[in-house]
């Protein structure tokens, strides 16, 4: 039997946050919280007692490696890598994302210090994977586009691990988002990492343009207005999808209106073996945007190592969704499935 529930690689750094809602540039108190997007989709299911692994690397000698690695045990998240010798002030660093919440019709701001960041450098022959697939075993390896095109060697790690989990029977989960300033100058190279990842994957996640930009699907064609007419084009995008990834038994995205930084509509849809589910958009309050997506993934991903139904996977990663959203972290960390469960049912009735 497999020992980790859940793996992911992933560039570890930390996050800084005004304190009360300030902007970047104006607060002078800040929060400091370890992150990444792919060690937040382990979080509910660390939260919620499986077993879960970070694949990735620190800076040797560095606090914030120390804060980060405490961050992780805290969580419940195991992790390995190697330590980088820093190279003096100019060499690697963890990175720094410097993000507040926004509020009301005021948006939020984020800025990413990724000079030197350390998370680059990762490659396969950082980690044992022989002994991670063969000998420990894995049950879902989950990937992020963030983190497949940080880099040559970040994308050729996050091949090896595709292959690993396909020659070891573990599902792939593959998580596009694409993001335009990574791919600037290396269109080809990361379009075929991609695909090559995409092939092998059983879960799909994304919206319609990260499914054209990182994969080259054809849109849906003009649809209606508004998140409804979105599950509809989805709907449209998904069977091309399918085509050409056969292997790719679940896709799934987030609807999310913006109503103001405090309040957003959220909804979200999964096809599953062929069958359509969707969580129609409901109004949500907002602490801070940040991690709603990958709180959806990291409940739809629990919801499939606990061999949960189709409908039931989506209805709870929905509901992490608005966990994560709730949260000074940009992660979900429930306490126990019925606290998920009445975020579903609406039941904010106080426990005693």
């Amino acid at each position: 039997m497999a020992s980790i529930d859940l793996l992911t690689a992933t560039s570890m750094g930390v996050r800084l946050t005004p304190l009360n809602r300030q902007p970047v540039g104006i607060g002078k108190l800040y929060t400091m919280e370890s992150t990444s997007a792919e060690s937040n989709v382990l979080n509910v299911s660390a939260s919620l007692g499986l077993s879960t692994r970070v694949l990735t690397c620190f800076v040797k000698g560095s606090p914030i490696a120390d804060f980060i690695r405490a961050d992780l045990r805290r969580r419940n998240i195991s992790f390995e890598g190697p330590e980088i010798a820093p190279d003096g002030p100019w060499g690697v660093r963890h990175q720094f994302n410097i993000a507040d919440a926004g509020f009301g019709l005021r948006g939020p701001s984020v800025y990413n210090d990724r000079a030197g960041e350390v998370g680059r450098t990762i490659c396969p022959e950082d980690f044992d994977l022989s002994r991670i697939f063969r000998d420990e075993g894995v049950r879902i390896v989950h990937l992020s586009g963030l983190f497949a095109a940080m880099s040559p060697s970040t994308g050729e790690t996050c091949l090896k691990l595709a292959e690993m989990a396909h020659d070891t029977g573990a599902k792939l989960s593959f998580d596009l988002n694409y993001r335009a300033s990574f791919w600037k100058g290396r269109e080809d190279e990361l379009r075929r990492v991609f695909d090559m990842i995409a092939q092998r994957a059983d879960i799909l996640i994304g919206n319609e343009e990260d499914f054209q930009l990182a994969l080259g699907i054809e849109g849906p064609e003009a649809g209606g207005r508004g998140l409804e007419g979105k599950i509809d084009s989805f709907r449209e995008m998904i069977a091309r999808v399918r085509t050409r990834y056969p292997n790719a038994v679940s896709c799934a995205t987030t609807l999310r209106e913006v109503l103001d930084a405090n309040e957003h509509r959220w909804g979200a849809i999964l096809c599953d073996e062929g069958a359509w589910y969707v969580a129609e958009p409901r109004a949500i309050h907002v602490l801070d945007r940040i991690g709603g997506g990958d709180g959806f993934v990291s409940g739809l991903l629990y919801g499939k190592l606990r061999g949960f139904s189709a409908e039931d996977c989506l209805r709870f990663g929905w509901a992490t969704g608005v966990m994560a959203v709730t949260m000074e972290q940009d992660y979900a960390s429930p306490v126990s499935e019925d606290q998920v469960w009445n975020v579903w049912k609406g039941n904010a009735r106080v426990k005693r």
